[in-house]
């Protein structure tokens, strides 16, 4: 342990636990975690604790939780701790002053294949925008947020079936070896960085992937079928499409739409719109069933369940 520098690790849900375990459970020296502050959640309030600062409390790491990066006594802390490296991943946005201060840098796992999807949610926005492919990047921060020079990436499939959770768990997994290959390269010496200009230049897309917002997740039954499909995969299981369905007598139903299937024109011409299979047409004429669903103040259910407790049917969706 002596020979490996040190590491402290910073970062909050569960998608960094498991690249923090990889690095314990390869020997790292990991000296200190940084994950934000305790906040209290639900209705009674309970103060929750980041997954990163639960599973460091378990492994004995001492945890740092400021509420301002560039608060004074958190950066004489971090200096206190006379690291090597920051690893970082799942976290804020870090100052000048914070991530120049390892010798040996600070690295970020992101959860794309960059330039592709800059930004807070690039799993959910691959799979919304239909992508058939996805990875992880490992790379140096820089002043602009994932725009530093990159280490090393890994390439994974986005099958048609896949949710953003699914994505999300195979993500998790290959991420953590490859933080752990960075590191190893950064003690071997081995590294080769990328700059991701010359990837845009070389023809790769800088392409954004924005937080996800309420209004975001609102389905427009206007857009093309598979355009809705994704969507619902992308942020299903969370944060989930939502939309708001109209039965004959005229009353609406909100609900998280959190699986959906599109029809093919065999099964539309036999009638869709059966007691069980609960179908609306899109913006291109094709059908899409929706197969899961949780009404507002109610527990996931599939669409027959769903069905079997209407006074009237489903008419539409707004």
């Amino acid at each position: 342990m002596q020979d490996y520098p040190r590491i402290v690790f910073l970062g909050t849900p569960e998608f960094a636990v498991e690249s923090l375990n990889a690095l314990v459970d390869n020997g790292f020296n990991v000296v200190g975690v940084v994950t934000m502050p305790d906040k209290p959640a639900g209705r009674g309030h309970k103060m929750f604790q980041s997954p990163v600062k639960l599973r460091s409390l378990e492994l004995g790491i001492p945890v740092l939780q400021p509420v301002k990066l560039r608060d004074p006594e958190f950066i004489e802390q971090l200096q206190a701790l006379q690291a090597d490296l920051f690893i970082v991943i799942a976290f804020r946005m870090l100052p000048e002053v914070v991530w120049r201060m390892p010798r040996l840098g600070t690295f970020n796992l992101h959860a794309s294949l960059l330039p592709r999807y800059r930004g807070a949610a690039p799993i959910n926005w691959a799979v919304i925008n239909g992508d058939t492919e996805t990875g992880v990047t490992t790379f140096f921060l820089s002043h602009e947020i994932d725009t530093g020079d990159i280490i090393a990436q890994e390439r994974v499939a986005i099958n048609p079936e896949d949710n953003v959770g699914d994505v999300h768990d195979r993500l998790m997994a290959l991420g953590a070896r490859l933080t752990v290959d960075t590191v190893r390269q950064i003690v071997d010496g081995t590294l080769h960085t990328i700059p991701q200009d010359q990837l845009i230049t070389a023809g790769e897309p800088a392409t954004p992937a924005p937080k996800i917002f309420k209004d975001t997740c609102r389905i427009d039954w206007t857009q093309p079928a598979e355009r809705i499909h994704n969507l619902v995969r992308g942020l299903s299981p969370y944060p989930s499409a939502w939309t708001e369905l109209v039965d004959a007598a005229g009353n609406t139903i909100t609900a998280k739409i959190l699986a959906t299937r599109i029809l093919d024109s065999e099964l539309s011409e036999r009638g869709c719109r059966s007691k069980n299979i609960l179908a609306l047409t899109c913006g291109d004429g094709r059908e899409l069933e929706i197969v899961t669903l949780q009404p507002s103040g109610k527990r996931p259910m599939d669409a027959a369940s769903f069905l079997r407790g209407l006074h009237c049917p489903i008419t539409r969706a707004k």
